[in-house]
């Protein structure tokens, strides 16, 4: 992700805290040493003659005025904000009391880069599938939500925040070199940079099947999983809509994934993108992959409708190791049959019997209750 901050903060981000916190700013020292900065007399300032060091990749002693927490510490060359990688130092990059390489500034700059991009990425994903995969029957199913649409998109904007913060602790390791993230291709083998995409899925399958299933827990499901729950049958706008502590466990085995592997820079860009994008496709109620290895759409369904079943993310081998696979009611995959009323209804029954063992009872608001309520 320093990438990505470079270019964010060469042009917006060194303006911003260099405006809201100039170098100038006279701290007391117990704030500085919590915030790890070092106030700098107006008088010594020469920020003309910071720029040209900083844009040297100097060490010049300006630049290291403020001491990082120990965790912090640098532990390998990969260091953000100690010289400039991808673009020229902007105008501002010394003229704030938080330089780039200030974690405290890094978690802040991160968690509201990712918030933006999750918002970015969540909105456009879930809508294009919404336009343009979605089945709008699944509006007429007995387990529609009331006002449905409006709780996941809520539920989820409420979330993508507070996770984001808890990402961007992980991003400040990357930061200060803690993980394998590298940028030379040279540095590894051509075939290990094909090799990583597959490695990729298959550690972090295990890892979410774990996390996911452990969040089923009677200890752990209503406190944190239930809200993801709440959705019987779900839409594109479901695919975010967590607890957000629900969602950060979940997403755990992506952040340690670098930490043990080596993983190129792009290639975890790119595959930010795709898990966020595949997380959105389960959630689409398109049911386009009828394949016993891939725990696509409808496996996901399943999930949904009957709670203790296909805990996986991309395979079904860790709930077949498990023995918690169920595979997907054909139904699903016919179009006569997939929104047939006597389909609907045995998956309410089955889901009903379910939801009292796993819940206690069932407190979600239905959209066509009182059609539910004639017909019987």
């Amino acid at each position: 992700m320093d990438l990505i901050l470079e270019v964010v903060d060469s042009f917006v981000f060194d303006k911003v805290y260099a405006n809201i916190f100039p170098n100038t700013i006279q701290l007391p020292p117990f704030l500085q040493t919590l915030l790890q900065v070092k106030s700098v007399a107006p008088a010594v300032v020469d920020n003309s003659i910071i720029d040209t060091v900083w844009a040297n990749a100097s060490s010049s002693a300006l630049l290291q005025t403020h001491t990082l927490a120990t965790l912090f510490q640098e532990s390998s060359p990969e260091i953000y904000g100690k010289a400039p990688f991808l673009m020229e130092a902007s105008q501002y990059v010394s003229q704030s009391l938080f330089l780039r390489d200030n974690v405290f500034r890094q978690i802040l700059s991160m968690t509201t880069i990712i918030s933006v991009f999750g918002f970015i990425l969540y909105f456009f994903t879930a809508l294009l599938a919404y336009v343009t995969v979605f089945d709008k029957e699944t509006f007429n199913h007995p387990k529609y939500l009331k006002n449905q649409i409006y709780m996941e998109v809520y539920q989820a904007v409420s979330a993508i925040p507070v996770m984001s913060f808890l990402t961007a602790l992980f991003f400040a390791l990357e930061l200060h070199g803690y993980s394998k993230l590298y940028f030379r291709t040279s540095d590894y083998p051509f075939w290990y940079l094909i090799l990583q995409f597959p490695l990729f899925i298959f550690f972090t399958d295990f890892g979410v099947y774990i996390a996911h299933r452990g969040l089923h827990h009677p200890l752990f499901y209503k406190r944190f999983h239930k809200p993801h729950h709440k959705w019987i049958v779900s839409t594109p706008f479901a695919s975010h809509a967590f607890h957000p502590i629900d969602g950060f466990v979940q997403s755990v085995p992506y952040h340690l994934f670098p930490f043990i592997f080596p993983l190129h820079k792009i290639s975890y860009l790119l595959l930010f993108v795709f898990v966020n994008m595949w997380t959105v496709m389960i959630h689409d109620g398109y049911f386009i992959m009828n394949n016993i290895f891939v725990n696509g759409t409808a496996c996901h369904t399943i999930h949904h409708l009957y709670f203790n079943y296909n805990y996986g993310q991309y395979t079904t081998l860790w709930d077949r190791v498990g023995n918690s696979y169920r595979r997907p009611d054909e139904e699903l995959f016919n179009d006569g049959l997939k929104n047939d009323r006597n389909t609907w209804k045995k998956q309410s029954k089955k889901m009903e019997e379910i939801v009292k063992e796993v819940e206690g009872g069932d407190n979600r608001v239905y959209l066509h209750a009182d059609d539910d309520k004639k017909a019987k």
